[in-house]
């Protein structure tokens, strides 16, 4: 099965496919690079035979990713020779009120907040220099002292890191030649675990639901487990189009808007925003902050002070939980393991769903991706493209029942989690009659009930004004598929 799967991979997607052996990985050691960064050096420096010329790529990383010994070496050469320097880099950005500049760092470069500043002209033509943080191809040059400005390293040229240009059709026609099986794999792999890690089907869908809040806009998650289940992993290095916040202090400026630097926060920046380590995390000023979020997370805006604005982000919460000798959590109201911020069952009636991480296997070394595997840098690609396509949501819409008197949130969240579901699992149909009652009923609606029911349930625990129950939502009886 493995090795067919590797060579189906390889056929269906020959350019967007890349073979991975964990011991090659070794290569990045004392490099902070995501697996964006790395798939596509892996890559470039791979042949058709799946051999990898390790010494080319060190050349490579010894150019353009150095670390930190050699960076401090570039950054003097920089500065004596004033000749420019090209590196391929994670670039932060901040404004500089009192200058009125925008000033950049590059922290696995060596290169502080303090010492260097990207032109007015290169933002107007690069408007995605304003994120807070960006993978790019950057051509630095050393600026001497002035009468205006002290010595500086400038960015004289900069293209973002956007290798793949994403065809959604392609990408479809390819799902196509892969049984649901086979595809949850190619998944799983993508992901970069091995599907022989896990115990069964329901436990490969449960890892899958970690992908709901990429593909999904607006949709807002819950994942409890223990520790060593790869939770951070999946958030910090499978995509550039998200935020993990883990650890410090969040506040409403960072969030949503500061109005000290009228500058727009996370929220409006990223696809999601996931809080990792929940419990570990502060909160500044919790009920401007709680207010805030609870708009959003109703109607997908927020207003402070006299600026109004809109966001399709997702939110993903994350943390540890303890666990019995049975592997059970020791409290049967889960949400007594989050901070005092998200106690409050009008704020967590706003979750779409919850993920019960405890059921998934802790990540060991077997269960390191081993062979072919979509590229990472093109699969987050794909997982923001699909955000912004409408025809699953309809999709979803023509095939379920839904009671007339049922609970507006809980609608919303079933509809939402079965639109990700699809998405993830079914991206190649483009009408309801290609897909069975039983699939939609097994991949897409039932573990969106599921996981809206838990929601509901822990909130009924903790506040019995809440009713645990939720809408009978069903497949239409009339459904019939070709």
């Amino acid at each position: 099965m493995s090795e067919d799967l590797d060579r189906k991979i390889r056929d269906v997607f020959p350019d967007e496919s890349v073979y991975k052996m964990p011991q090659n990985y070794g290569v990045f050691s004392g490099r902070n690079i995501p697996s964006f960064i790395k798939d596509w050096l892996i890559k470039k420096f791979t042949d058709e035979d799946g051999t990898l010329d390790k010494q080319g790529l060190l050349s490579y990383l010894d150019r353009f990713l150095p670390d930190k010994k050699q960076a401090q070496i570039i950054k003097k050469q920089l500065v004596q020779t004033q000749e420019p320097y090209t590196v391929l880099a994670r670039v932060q950005t901040q404004a500089d009120i009192k200058k009125g500049i925008i000033r950049f760092s590059i922290p696995d470069f060596g290169i502080g907040p303090g010492e260097g500043i990207i032109p007015r002209s290169l933002i107007e033509a690069h408007p995605e220099l304003m994120a807070d943080e960006i993978w790019g191809i950057f051509t630095l040059v050393y600026e001497p002292e002035d009468e205006h400005t002290p010595g500086h390293i400038s960015v004289m040229d900069f293209k973002p890191f956007k290798p793949y240009e994403v065809d959604l059709d392609y990408f479809k026609e390819g799902r196509k030649e892969f049984t649901l099986e086979e595809w949850i794999d190619v998944l799983i792999r993508a992901m970069e675990y091995m599907p022989t890690g896990f115990e069964s089907a329901q436990q490969k869908l449960l890892f899958l639901s970690r992908l709901l809040v990429f593909v999904e806009p607006r949709l807002n998650m819950i994942e409890l487990a223990p520790k060593g289940t790869g939770k951070s992993y999946i958030f910090n290095n499978l995509t550039k189009y998200g935020w993990c916040i883990s650890g410090g202090t969040v506040t409403r400026a960072k969030m949503f808007y500061d109005i000290s630097r009228r500058s727009f926060g996370y929220i409006t920046r990223y696809d999601f925003v996931a809080l990792d380590e929940i419990e570990t995390l502060k909160f500044a000023e919790e009920e401007e902050l709680k207010g805030a979020l609870k708009n959003y997370l109703e109607l997908g805006k927020f207003t402070i002070a006299d600026v109004t604005k809109t966001s399709e982000a997702g939110f993903m919460l994350l943390g540890n939980i303890p666990l019995t000798s049975e592997h059970k959590p020791i409290n049967d109201i889960y949400f007594s393991h989050l901070p005092d911020f998200f106690r409050d069952s009008a704020l967590l009636d706003r979750f779409h769903g919850f993920i019960e991480g405890w059921h998934l296997p802790r990540i060991n070394e077997d269960m390191k991706v081993s062979g072919y595997t979509l590229n990472v840098e093109f699969f987050s690609e794909i997982l923001h493209k699909v955000r912004e396509r409408s025809e699953y949501a309809a999709i979803v819409d023509e095939l379920l029942d839904i009671p007339p008197k049922a609970d507006t949130r809980d609608v919303t969240a079933v509809k939402r989690l079965c639109t990700a579901y699809l998405k993830i699992l079914f991206p190649h149909i483009t009408d309801s009659s290609q897909i069975t009652k039983e699939e939609f009923e097994t991949y897409c609606l039932k573990p969106a009930l599921e996981k809206r029911a838990i929601v509901k349930r822990q909130i009924h625990l903790m506040d019995p004004e809440f009713k645990a129950a939720i809408p009978d939502i069903v497949v239409k009886q009339d459904h019939v598929s070709t």
